[in-house]
């Protein structure tokens, strides 16, 4: 499969996976390998590594590990778009679990709120409304796929907050 004249697409399989660090997180330790809806899975992945890993820092250091994930992150999904052929290719869903663990930080306890913030971050990350648009048009490589997640996670945050001062 090919995109143009001179860039192959690779499809990424179990074997890219594990030929790298950044592979295996970019790849969303085989989420994103999923035949249909990576990204969908690659938010779900989100939720057990939250649940394993905030017990284990206070909420600072935790804040530090999701900036630092973010900024690898960008290093992580550049280079896996450019072996695979595709910048922003399907199965790159490090970019979904970074953010959707932001926004489970800030997501009210109980399991409708966590089930609301995945139904908001999904459709946010989907239908992509201005400016999330513009971002994933306009900025290309491993910045490009993180900042439009990001972005969801901040309307998916915004509306979860409106929803939360309604019912107070």
């Amino acid at each position: 499969m090919t995109t143009s004249a001179e860039t192959v697409v690779h499809q990424p399989d179990w074997r890219m996976l594990i030929r790298h660090p950044a592979h295996f997180f970019a790849l969303g330790m085989g989420s994103g390998l999923a035949p249909k809806a990576p990204g969908t899975f690659g938010t779900l992945a989100a939720f057990p590594l939250y649940w394993v890993l905030t017990p284990l820092m206070n909420d600072y250091t935790f804040l530090l590990f999701l900036l630092a994930s973010y900024f690898l992150g960008v290093w992580m999904c550049d280079k896996t778009g450019r072996e695979i052929g595709v910048s922003d290719h399907g199965s790159i869903v490090w970019d979904e679990i970074v953010a959707f663990m932001l926004v489970l930080f800030f997501t009210p306890a109980g399991i409708a709120w966590q089930v609301l913030a995945f139904v908001l971050f999904r459709l946010f990350d989907i239908v992509k409304p201005q400016p999330i648009k513009y971002f994933d048009q306009n900025m290309h490589g491993g910045s490009g796929v993180m900042f439009d997640d990001l972005l969801a996670a901040g309307y998916a945050l915004f509306v979860m907050a409106l929803i939360k001062s309604m019912l107070e």
